[in-house]
Order: C-alpha cells, then sequence, then structure tokens
C-alpha cells in the first residue's frame, strides 16, 4: 500500500467516526416544554377568542382580557353564554410560548387555590407582648383624634415605612358581628404598628408625643417612599401587558409582582436591580409538578 492509499484509508475511518459520533448525539431525546396550571376564567367574546383571565369585570355579561387559549372547543366544557360572550371557570393545563397558552390536556374542573403564607399579610404586631397585655400608657390620648394626629405625623418622616392596626379584642373575643365592630372601633383597644427605618427609640418618643394608646414601632430595610419608587421602576420596565398586579406590602417590607409565568431569569433581574428580596414575583400559571 503506497502513502496516498494510506492517506485516504485514514481519512475514511476518521470520516465514519466522526458521523457515528454525530448519529448518537441526534438520538439523544429532546427535553419536553414545561407544562404550566392554573384555575381561572376563560372567557370569549368582545371581538376575542378564548382569553385567560385573572381579574374579570362583573358586568352583564362579564368581560375581561389575558393571553389566548390555544386548542379550546368550548362544545367539550359546560360554560355560560349570554350577549355572545362564553365563559366558565377551568383548571388548564399547557405549554407556554411567552404569550399564549396551548393546551396539552382536556380543562377540567377548578382546583381551590393554595393558600401561600409568603404572600398573605399577617397583621399582628411583631413587637413582644409588654406585660400584663396591650393597653394604654395614657388613656387620655388614646382617642381617634389622636390615632389619626399618630399616623399623620410617622407619614411625615423621610424614614416612615408603613403602618397598619392590630385588633386587640379582649379574651374572650367578641362572637357578634355588633360586638365585633363596636370593640374594634375603640382606640382604647387597638394596637397602632408604625415601621421605620433608622432610629426606632426616637421615633417611638416622638409617636408618644401625641398617642397614648398601645403602639409598636419596628424597623424595616426600606421606607415607604423607596417602594414606592421601586414598585413605578417595575412598572415601567414590564411595560402594560407585562404583568398581572403590582403592589407594595407593607408587612413584608417588599414590593410584589404577579406575572403569568414567573421566570429564574426575572427573578434575577429584580434581585440585581433593587437588592435581594426588595420584589417578590409570583406567576399566575404554575408548573406542573
Amino acid at each position: 500500500m503506497n502513502r496516498r492509499m494510506a492517506a485516504l484509508g485514514l481519512a475514511a475511518a476518521l470520516t465514519i467516526t466522526s458521523c457515528g459520533a454525530q448519529e448518537v448525539t441526534s438520538h439523544a431525546p429532546p427535553t419536553p416544554p414545561t407544562r404550566y396550571q392554573a384555575s381561572l376564567t376563560v372567557l370569549e367574546g368582545g371581538g376575542h377568542g378564548p382569553q385567560l383571565c385573572q381579574a374579570v369585570l362583573e358586568s352583564d355579561p362579564p368581560q375581561c382580557g389575558g393571553p389566548d387559549v390555544v386548542g379550546w372547543d368550548w362544545s367539550k366544557v359546560e360554560h355560560e353564554s349570554r350577549g355572545g360572550v362564553k365563559w366558565g371557570e377551568y383548571r388548564v393545563v399547557g405549554t407556554w410560548d411567552g404569550a399564549r397558552l396551548t393546551l396539552t390536556e382536556p380543562p377540567g374542573e377548578p382546583v381551590a387555590e393554595r393558600r401561600d403564607p409568603a404572600t398573605e399579610d399577617d397583621f399582628a404586631s411583631p413587637c413582644p407582648e409588654p406585660e400584663g397585655g396591650w393597653r394604654p400608657v395614657d388613656p387620655a390620648k388614646a382617642t381617634q383624634e389622636s390615632l389619626e394626629k399618630a399616623m399623620a405625623r410617622a407619614a411625615t418622616a423621610e424614614e416612615f415605612a408603613g403602618a397598619w392596626i392590630d385588633q386587640n379584642f379582649p379574651d374572650p373575643a367578641p362572637t357578634t358581628p355588633e360586638e365585633m365592630e363596636k370593640q374594634g372601633n375603640d382606640p382604647k383597644r387597638l394596637v397602632l404598628n408604625l415601621r421605620f427605618t433608622g432610629d426606632l427609640a426616637g421615633r417611638e418618643k416622638w409617636i408618644r408625643e401625641v398617642w397614648g394608646g398601645a403602639l409598636c414601632v419596628s424597623g424595616a430595610q426600606r421606607s415607604e417612599a423607596e417602594l414606592r419608587e421601586i414598585q413605578r421602576q417595575v412598572e415601567g420596565e414590564l411595560g402594560e401587558g407585562g404583568f398581572t398586579a403590582v403592589s407594595s406590602s407593607v408587612t413584608r417590607n417588599r414590593v410584589e409582582v404577579a406575572v403569568w409565568v414567573a421566570t429564574d431569569d426575572l427573578r434575577r433581574r429584580m434581585d440585581d436591580k433593587y437588592g435581594a428580596g426588595a420584589v417578590m414575583v409570583t406567576g399566575v400559571l404554575e408548573p406542573v409538578r
């Protein structure tokens, strides 16, 4: 065998090896697309086809708008119909392309929403209960007028981070709506909760000048003004239609954003721009586990 024939043989062997490797790679199973689920209203009308609705305008017939649902067939589901509008509540499962949900299985009965403690406000006072329980330190200043003065004064501080009222019902607690309303509106039975960044002791003394009822002054990482600015920027960044809800939580001291699908990339962007924990992103559509 001369050198030219040997070279050709080597080239052929290399070609066969390369093709074999490519063929093995091409047979790797593709990653299936993520499927998402939610229990929502699906509505068609007003010039659009079936769409997902997180919030429904209670008109007659109802109105709403959201992402299109691909593969929907009203003849296969029970629904209401009036004035050219069709709607109903269903559990939907499908794939998401960034703008539409394509069904991967028939719609089913809606599932009750799971309660998530991370997204529920807890209005209990974060301060330890004083010895003897929550009670006014100066009953003469535990009036509705004093309460309003205290809240107005707190809101003037640059460090102000929010306010809320904790109902301090007696034991046993009232059992009728009338008793609850009467005792719940009594300033002497309320705990005024105020949050500030910075010097808490100084702010508590400042508020005590006008308020003699039960008081809890606690710290916060971000002021109310900072949260409002973050919320404004988030709304501008995501744009109209890029979110379903944006709000600021006083008790959790953060901005909360609901989008149709919450991605890790979006969460990282929010953390990188505003700081870890400043913005919580949740998805209306959740991955099927």
